[in-house]
């Protein structure tokens, strides 16, 4: 023992004159020039030592976002054996990271390197530690912004950082460079760009807790002729088609009006056109006639149903998963306030508002079950999942891993995390079971003797007391006696803040054209950003403008070009699936696909604890009981995030179609088919209403001399039952397109 404190006290010594005799030379800063070559190397990444057990017996935090643990740990940790202040060569420190000694992850960096040099000049330098004095990193900056670039050209990004002294240094060699698209562009780890492929991505830089992006744009080779690019029917198409003419992909033709008559009313209604609604649709002369039927598609009472759905899925609106106190009647409760706020057309910023700041009986006011369910039965409301749920659910912002570490991704820190989590400080809720009353939402601390002390939490990490701050860092004042969430509503419903726009938007436009402007849906972050950026903030305004009316949104969307291009490709854009150039088919939701299948066959859906003949889209309970709806991806509500929805095809859902609910259905014989068997002699005007019903077309002239022929050997009535089977089991009636 006495031999290891002379050899540390000596060690000190040698490295204080270390220091001394390079002092011509500045010391190498633990903050910003340590951690950041950690985390470009990735050796403080979630692969390696980065991971909560760390890697071999070293840890480091994730992305250096507590230097002061890490600095203990590479220092102090097995009695500091990393570190030989004596021999810095020999600091086992370099000979892993250098493949000198045997490393699970290779060479890092060669000897002699630049990473090497500053690495080893830290060692010499007595391996000085993190100082809270030195002015923190507050901003980081990529050159050029944007680029256009052809295939297998490079260019070289410059990264600078400003520091809250403002003071800049180009910090490109210490910056953590990443590809958002690494099959259309690549990045080396001095962040030089090389574009691989036509098409367009964006590069990612991280340099502490600062993060930035340059866009990149790879034209595709083939002519296109200008004219494919006019018609435009709005703004939306200015910027939609102004994009495509960049990148050189042509447009689809404009759909038929069978198409988009059955996409209107499936992706604004969530209900299929009955074959009268077909009918006068298609034979209507009048040249606005889409135009028209849009308004009153958004004026049906279909359309309160289907977008009270689709809130109840943002707002989580179920039973809890333990110790259930709202109940169905609850979830009813809040579905029925959420379809009245969608039938008075009310701002979505009021909508938010109206949640956020909910208190109150659940049975008075509705919306208190966002908290109950998002709060549970935390007793501290900042240690529930509200922080998490309400950025994702109003900011399409993913914060729930700040909650232990920085954001891998963003700026966000574990310190902006706690800071926002302290507006829900103040949430106490007086939690009933069902039948002994209503769960009641209070403000107030839940210990009463504190409500006269400052609102706020303490860090977890570092026992720091964190005032609420929104997440753009910007200060607020809460009195003791306030709700804390109401200022928090008004930083989230500012017309200035962008992310509450832009989530909305991006959750509207993604619902409509098939692909959010931003991907995932509910992950907007700088690192992230749109396709089209000029169509995004074109939307963002005409939202804002509009005081965030929701149907003025979609009616924007909807009567524009570009959402009624035909899902047919033309040759150039067939593999484009993110910038637009035709409708993106896909998979009818669950709810609408089931309402579907009920409709055309005339055979209502058992909902228990529901009367017969409601819909699947009205049923506001996400646990009521259906093999079809989970099967084919119901939202559980269990998160705020989007992708509870599944949209997918699986095996299982194309065995149920073949041998179960489209085939009961059918067989029915008080359904549709059976009655229209009887009572329709005619073969042609039975196939016709068939098709109008089921895929609002007539059959094709293949597809009648097809059926006339089978009739020749068939059954009447069994053709006509296979043929609906078939129908209803084909893509063109199980997608939208």
């Amino acid at each position: 023992m006495r031999w290891f404190v002379y050899a540390l006290t000596a060690s000190a010594v040698i490295a204080a004159s270390a220091g001394i005799a390079h002092a011509a030379s500045p010391t190498p800063s633990f903050n910003s020039e340590i951690i950041p070559l950690f985390t470009k190397a990735g050796c403080n990444q979630g692969a390696c030592h980065g991971k909560g057990s760390g890697q071999n017996g070293f840890r480091l935090s994730l992305r250096g976002f507590a230097p002061e643990q890490d600095f203990k740990w590479i220092t102090r940790e097995f009695s500091g054996r990393r570190l030989d202040p004596t021999r810095p060569e020999e600091s086992l420190l370099l000979r892993k990271a250098t493949g000198q000694t045997p490393h699970e992850g290779g060479r890092v960096f060669a000897p002699g390197s630049r990473e090497y040099e500053l690495l080893l000049a830290w060692i010499k330098s007595g391996f000085p530690g993190p100082s809270p004095d030195e002015p923190k990193v507050n901003k980081l900056e990529l050159t050029p912004t944007s680029k256009v670039l052809k295939p297998g050209e490079e260019v070289q990004l410059v990264a600078t950082a400003t520091f809250a002294d403002g003071s800049k240094r180009d910090v490109t060699w210490l910056t953590k460079f990443d590809s958002n698209g690494p099959a259309y562009l690549g990045v080396s780890s001095i962040g030089k760009a090389k574009a691989l492929r036509n098409g367009a991505s964006a590069v990612r830089a991280m340099f502490l807790t600062e993060v930035a992006v340059t866009v990149f744009s790879m034209p595709f080779d083939n002519p296109v002729d200008p004219k494919r690019f006019e018609g435009g029917n709005n703004f939306i198409d200015t910027h939609v088609f102004a994009k495509l003419k960049e990148l050189r992909i042509e447009p689809s033709d404009l759909c038929t009006d069978e198409e988009f008559i059955r996409r209107v009313f499936l992706d604004s209604c969530g209900i299929l056109p009955t074959a009268d609604e077909v009918r006068t649709f298609t034979a209507d002369p009048d040249r606005h006639k889409r135009s028209k039927l849009v308004e009153t598609m958004l004026s049906r009472p279909e359309f309160n149903d289907f977008w009270a759905l689709q809130l109840g899925d943002l707002f989580q609106n179920r039973k809890e998963r333990d110790h259930d106190v709202r109940g169905v009647k609850s979830v009813r409760q809040f579905h029925e306030w959420l379809r009245k706020q969608v039938a008075e057309n009310r701002p979505w910023d009021e909508i938010a508002r109206g949640v956020l700041t909910a208190t109150g009986e659940s049975s008075t006011n509705p919306a208190v079950g966002y908290f109950i369910v998002t709060v549970g039965e935390q007793r501290q409301g900042e240690m529930s999942e509200a922080p998490e749920s309400v950025a994702q659910a109003f900011l399409g912002t993913r914060i729930g891993c700040a909650r232990c570490h920085n954001h891998p991704l963003e700026r966000f820190t574990q310190d902006d995390f706690y800071h926002f989590a302290a507006y829900f400080s103040r949430i106490k809720l007086d939690r009933k079971e069902a039948k002994m009353g209503a769960t009641f939402l209070k403000v107030g601390h839940p210990e009463q003797n504190q409500n006269k002390n400052p609102v706020g939490v303490n860090q977890p990490r570092t026992g720091t007391f964190m005032k609420p701050q929104p997440l753009d860092r910007s200060t607020q004042d809460v009195n003791p006696t306030d709700d804390p969430r109401v200022m928090l509503a008004k930083w989230i419903t500012d017309p200035n803040n962008e992310y509450f726009s832009g989530a909305m938007v991006n959750r509207i436009w993604r619902h409509y054209m098939g692909v959010g402007l931003v991907e995932p849906v509910d992950d907007l972050r700088a690192t992230n950003p749109p396709t089209n950026p000029e169509a995004w903030r074109a939307l963002s305004r005409e939202f804002i403008e509009k005081k965030m009316d929701l149907r003025a949104l979609m009616l924007a969307i909807l009567n524009s070009r570009s959402y009624q291009l035909s899902s047919a490709t033309r040759q150039g854009n067939e593999m484009d699936n993110r910038f637009y150039s035709h409708y993106y088919a896909r998979r009818l939701p669950a709810e609408v696909m089931l309402d579907a299948i009920c409709e055309t066959t005339g055979v209502p859906e058992r909902f228990e604890g529901y009367p017969l003949g409601v819909r699947a889209v009205q049923v506001p309970d996400p646990t009521a009981a259906s093999y079809f709806l989970r099967t084919f991806g119901r939202s559980e509500r269990v998160t705020a995030c989007a992708c509870e929805r599944g949209g997918d095809v699986s095996l299982p859902q194309v065995l149920h179609l073949i041998g179960g609910e489209a085939t009961a259905k059918v067989q029915n014989g008080d359904g549709w088919l059976a009655k229209r068997l009887k009572d329709e002699k005619d073969d042609y005007k039975l196939l016709e209403e068939l098709f109008l019903r089921t895929l609002s077309r007539k059959p094709t002239s293949v597809e009648q001399v097809k059926v006339k022929e089978l009739l020749k050997d068939t059954p009447r009535d069994e053709l006509f039952r296979d043929l609906f089977w078939a129908i209803l089991n084909s893509k063109e009636f199980l997608f939208n397109r």
